[in-house]
């Protein structure tokens, strides 16, 4: 991806960010902002202690996040509680996923914005699990 292109998505992908606190708000939920960018040498830190099993992660493009969830004044990675903002994230843009929908690993906290395609194969992807 050109630095251009790069720019662009990142500038998409943070407005869909916006659109995301908003409908978490309206929803009684409150978020914290968790990880955006990762170093390169933190990204070695989590592929070392075994934390990520990928040395190319969205955070490294700033097209990744992760957040923290309270509800009621309570932290909360509740999957039935998140499951409307993850359905919302990925209605934005068909290469949004929520780490919540993944398959192979679930990660509650994540929304990211893949490059020609979503990061996570997600259960709400046509074919997989039944779904149409």
């Amino acid at each position: 991806m050109q630095a251009m292109n790069l720019r662009k998505e990142q500038t998409a992908f943070l407005s869909d960010v916006c659109k995301l606190i908003q409908f978490a708000s309206a929803q009684s939920l409150e978020l914290t902002g968790g990880e955006l960018y990762r170093t390169l040498e933190q990204q070695k830190i989590y592929f070392n202690a075994g934390k990520t099993k990928t040395m190319n992660s969205l955070h490294l493009r700033r097209l990744a996040i992760d957040f923290n969830f309270f509800k009621n004044d309570e932290m909360t990675f509740s999957k039935n509680l998140l499951q409307p903002l993850g359905d919302y994230w990925e209605s934005l843009h068909p290469f949004n996923s929520w780490g919540g929908n993944g398959i192979k690993f679930v990660d509650m906290p994540h929304f990211s914005r893949g490059v020609g395609s979503p990061e996570f194969k997600r259960i709400t992807d046509k074919g997989v699990n039944n779904v149409p």
